[in-house]
Formats: structure tokens, C-alpha cells, sequence
């Protein structure tokens, strides 16, 4: 316990690192008053009694991107589409690299590269604004009633309405982008991450205050099934943080060369293989396959794919693996790895370079990746698990999926940073022995 007071006083003692954690914060909180905002010609109080739209924005997809913007989806708010648009938009710009040889150019061109892929993807992202904008807007009105709607008191027509809102969700999006690069260049951790944390964090007492609630309501187990679950909880989180951190080491050994009176090279360094180098791409991309059976409401397939059944899950699980796979084949390039590795003189002890490093780069990969599959799987289910054990719904979403993930790796990440800053000053770290490696994995 004194050890971690110390380290705070520390924290607090470097100038630079306090000012970060302070612009950090203070962007943060910007944030999430923004997320209260509601679009001009809504009843902000209307809005609150909608059951039906509550409802419908607390679970499924439209509960993830609910969750992702800290509430500000399911308030209406000019903030209410959140980054989740930049983050489709890099989805695709990411995927473009890979099939596209323009965009696989562009990767290879260093930092005026990095910078033409920026602005692509901030063009994109003001298409899917645009899109999902009025796909909102045009949703809107059947969720939440006619009620809710008071544009007319403001002199504006349905049309005019509509329009100032798409403008409105457009600017939201595009501030909320911009706050998450200041955090980025100013702050401390990388900004669209501490965001997308902040907005799911923003969800966690109110469904913890719910699990509360109905843990000491009539047969709901009282305080030793809550405990129970908060210890689950805690092995859960564990795990996760295991998952995110775990790397398979594969040896590379670098060439001896003697420069005049001086030797480069002959030492050893690794590259860490990630268990799952995926990240929570699967687990989104299979959710949103898994939206598909509510495209067909009261038929035999919908009901078969509830999301306490068996088959939801079997298949969930089945494709959270399969994309794990495929995301992973698409961003790690064993070629590219051995080309670099003989372009610098280094070699993987008892592999020939060129192709069969490249072979056995692969042959690495996809080992690692199965049980890394497996495991992200098993947690992408925990949340139906969980609700199926009497967990309450929104509090279920914590043990696993996502959100889960989201946290574990922002957190990491951003405990990575501090310590950066703590070791640079010859201040001791945040671990007693070894270093935090968050999301590179490094």
C-alpha cells in the first residue's frame, strides 16, 4: 500500500506527466457533457419515458453502440454516434491496405503515407456519418413517438429537422474525433480508445446500482450471490488481462558485422507472436452477423437464435473463431516479416531465410492463434452465461465481450504510458518486478 502511495506522489511530481493526466481529464469531461446534449426538437424529457427505445437501445446492436458512446446513442445527443463511424471507417481503410495495392503503397511510404491514409479515412468517416445519420434520424420517430418531437415549436419542418440533425450528428462526430487526437498528441494514451472506455465505463454503476437492486429483491440471492459474482468477476478480468498480454516469443538473431573498429549486430532480440493479435475485432464482426435473425421477427429461426440459446451462442462462438483466423491472416504478413528480417541480416536459428521463415512465421501464428481463439470465444459468450445464472442484463455485458476486452487493453495501455514516463525519470515502476506491456504487445 505505501508502495502504491509513493507512486502516485510520484506521478504527481513530474510536471509533463501531470499536465497530460490533467488536459487528459479535463477532454474527458468535455466529453461526456457533450453526451447529454440532445438533438434541438426533442423533448429531452419525452425522450426519457420512451420505454420502447430504451429498451431496444440496451441490448443487441443497438445496446453495443449505446454502450460505446457512454448513453449518448439512446439520449438522442449530438454526440450520439460517438467515434464508432471513425472506427468503420479505419476498418476498411486497415482492409483497403491489404487487398488494395494504392492503399498497400501508402503503408509502405512511412510517415506521408500514414498521413494520405488519415485523410482518406476522415473523408470516409464523413460518408458513414452521412449514412447512419439519417438512417437514425429515419428510425427515430417509430422507436420513440411522435411525442418526443417538438421541432415544430422551433419553426422548422420535418425535412429542415432532419437535416440540422444529420449536420449536428456530423459535427458531434467530428468533435469527438478531434478531442481524441488531442488526447492522443497532448494527453496521456491513445484518444478514440480513452473514449470509446470512458463511454463504457459511464454504463458501469448504473447497471452495477441494477444488480444491486434485484440481488436483494425477493429470491434474488442477496449479498452472497453478489459477492460470488464480484469475486467471478475479478477471475474473469484476470483472465482477460492473461489474454490480451499473452505473446509466444519466436528468436531472431541478427548477423555479426565489423565496421571499421566497431561491431553491429550479433545479438538476439524476439518477436512477440500475440495469442491474440485479433484484438476485439472478431467479437464485433460476429455480432454483427449474429443481428441477422432479428431481421426475421417471430419466425422459427429467430427464436432458435435467442441469445440465451444454444445454437445463438454455438454459432457465436463458432465465428468469433473463424474471424479471429481471418483477421489475424489479413494483418500479419509472415512474408513481409521474413523480407524485413533478411533485409537486416537476421535469421530465426535453424530456419533458412526467405520462404521457410516465412513458412514457419505462419506455422507459429496459426498454432498461437488457436487457443487465443478458443479463449476469446469462451469470453464472448460469458455475458449470455451470466444472464442465464440471474445476472442482470446489463451488468452480464461486463463479464465478457467487447466491452470487457476494451477495458482490459485501454487500461494497459494507458498504465504502459505512465510507466514509460515514471522509468524515464529513473522513478520505479507500477509492477514490484517486470514491465506492463499493454496492446503492442512489446
Amino acid at each position: 500500500m505505501n508502495k502504491l502511495i509513493q507512486t502516485i506522489k510520484n506521478i504527481f511530481k513530474i510536471e509533463e506527466l501531470r499536465k497530460r493526466i490533467g488536459y487528459t481529464l479535463l477532454l474527458l469531461i468535455v466529453y461526456r457533457l457533450g453526451s447529454f446534449v440532445v438533438l434541438p426538437g426533442i423533448d429531452a424529457a419525452a425522450l426519457a419515458n420512451a420505454e420502447a427505445f430504451r429498451a431496444e437501445t440496451s441490448e443487441g446492436l443497438l445496446g453495443l453502440l449505446n454502450m460505446f458512446s457512454g448513453g449518448a446513442f439512446g439520449n438522442a445527443s449530438i454526440f450520439a454516434l460517438g467515434v464508432m463511424p471513425y472506427i468503420s471507417a479505419s476498418i476498411v481503410i486497415q482492409l483497403l491496405g491489404i487487398f488494395v495495392p494504392y492503399f498497400r503503397k501508402l503503408q509502405m511510404e512511412g510517415e506521408s503515407g500514414r498521413r494520405k491514409m488519415n485523410q482518406y479515412t476522415r473523408y470516409l468517416t464523413i460518408v458513414i456519418v452521412l449514412i447512419q445519420g439519417f438512417a437514425y434520424m429515419k428510425a427515430l420517430p417509430s422507436q420513440v413517438g411522435a411525442d418526443v418531437f417538438v421541432y415544430e415549436q422551433l419553426g422548422m419542418g420535418s425535412f429542415m429537422f432532419n437535416l440540422v440533425s444529420v449536420a449536428l450528428l456530423l459535427g458531434g462526430t467530428m468533435f469527438v474525433m478531434w478531442l481524441g487526437e488531442r488526447i492522443t498528441d497532448r494527453g496521456i494514451g491513445n484518444g478514440i480508445s480513452l473514449i470509446i472506455m470512458i463511454g463504457i465505463i459511464a454504463r458501469l454503476p448504473h447497471a452495477f446500482l441494477g444488480e444491486i437492486t434485484m440481488k436483494f429483491a425477493g429470491n434474488g440471492g442477496g449479498p452472497l450471490a453478489l459477492i460470488v459474482e464480484l469475486v467471478v468477476l475479478f477471475f474473469v478480468f484476470v483472465a482477460a488481462i492473461a489474454l490480451v498480454q499473452a505473446v509466444r516469443k519466436v528468436p531472431v538473431q541478427y548477423a555479426k558485422r565489423v565496421i571499421g573498429n566497431k561491431q553491429y549486430g550479433g545479438v538476439r532480440q524476439y518477436i512477440p507472436m500475440k495469442i491474440n493479435a485479433a484484438g476485439v475485432m472478431p467479437i464485433i464482426f460476429a455480432q454483427a452477423l449474429m443481428m441477422i435473425p432479428m431481421l426475421f421477427p417471430g419466425t422459427d429461426f429467430a427464436a432458435a437464435m435467442r441469445y440465451t440459446g444454444f445454437w445463438y451462442n454455438f454459432t457465436f462462438a463458432i465465428l468469433v473463431i473463424a474471424f479471429t483466423y481471418f483477421y489475424t491472416a489479413v494483418t500479419i504478413n509472415p512474408t513481409m516479416m521474413a523480407e524485413e528480417m533478411r533485409k537486416n541480416n537476421g535469421f530465426i536459428p535453424g530456419v533458412k531465410p526467405g520462404r521457410k521463415t516465412a513458412e514457419f512465421l505462419d506455422g507459429v501464428m496459426s498454432r498461437v492463434t488457436l487457443p487465443g481463439s478458443i479463449f476469446l470465444a469462451l469470453i464472448a459468450i460469458l455475458p449470455a452465461f451470466a444472464t442465464m445464472l440471474g445476472v442482470e442484463p446489463s451488468f452480464a455485458g461486463f463479464f465478457g465481450g467487447t466491452s470487457l476486452l476494451i477495458l482490459v487493453g485501454v487500461v494497459l495501455d494507458t498504465l504502459q504510458q505512465i510507466e514509460s514516463h515514471l522509468l524515464m525519470r529513473h522513478y520505479d515502476g507500477l509492477m514490484k518486478t517486470g514491465r506492463l506491456k499493454g496492446r503492442s504487445g512489446m
